[in-house]
């Protein structure tokens, strides 16, 4: 299985951060971030991470969390993995893979996975000739980039402090793109 998420901010002892997502402290959110994902994601399924995993300058922290975390990590790089811990990241086993930009081809779609909003496509293109992103960075409850519908937000913030699966996302945006054309005909 797929899974994707972002801007999980482990570590992150900042209240702007922690309570809008519903925790009362970072240690309560740590606590729940690692028991969602790993409530979901097994060892051998693929996680996406696009960017800002963790935050603070406590690497054992890092190191400890990742060796729990399960599945293959997939990391793109975000605004906040500094070289230090990107450094870290790499000696990790369950990371296999660090970027800035990752394309992924599923079931005949297309994504760029990106920690940053990126247009890929235009709103005439089909499903078929399409290129998805799949991104963080904005903290927005919202799945939808200023609500086009070629570009999902995976960050904790819009799925629920979950990660999301491949299929939830095709599923969400096929529900967008059919109530879009629906709209704009």
């Amino acid at each position: 299985m797929l899974y994707f998420t972002s801007d999980l901010h482990f570590n992150h002892d900042k209240d702007f951060i922690y309570e809008p997502r519903g925790f009362r402290s970072v240690m309560e959110s740590n606590e729940t971030l690692i028991n969602n994902w790993n409530s979901v994601v097994r060892p051998d399924d693929d996680i996406y991470v696009l960017g800002d995993f963790f935050l603070g300058i406590d690497l054992d922290y890092v190191v400890n969390t990742i060796k729990i975390l399960k599945g293959r990590i997939h990391l793109v790089r975000g605004n906040h993995d500094t070289d230090t811990k990107m450094a870290l990241y790499e000696k990790m086993p369950n990371i296999v893979e660090m970027t800035y930009t990752t394309p992924l081809d599923f079931v005949g779609r297309h994504f760029l996975l990106t920690h940053y909003p990126t247009i890929t496509a235009n709103l005439n293109d089909t499903v078929k000739t399409a290129v998805f992103n799949l991104h963080g960075h904005t903290h927005s409850k919202d799945k939808f980039y200023q609500g086009r519908p070629y570009m999902y937000n995976v960050a904790v913030d819009a799925q629920n402090n979950m990660p999301v699966s491949i299929h939830q996302i095709m599923n969400d945006i096929d529900k967008r793109i059919a109530g879009y054309i629906e709209y704009f005909g």
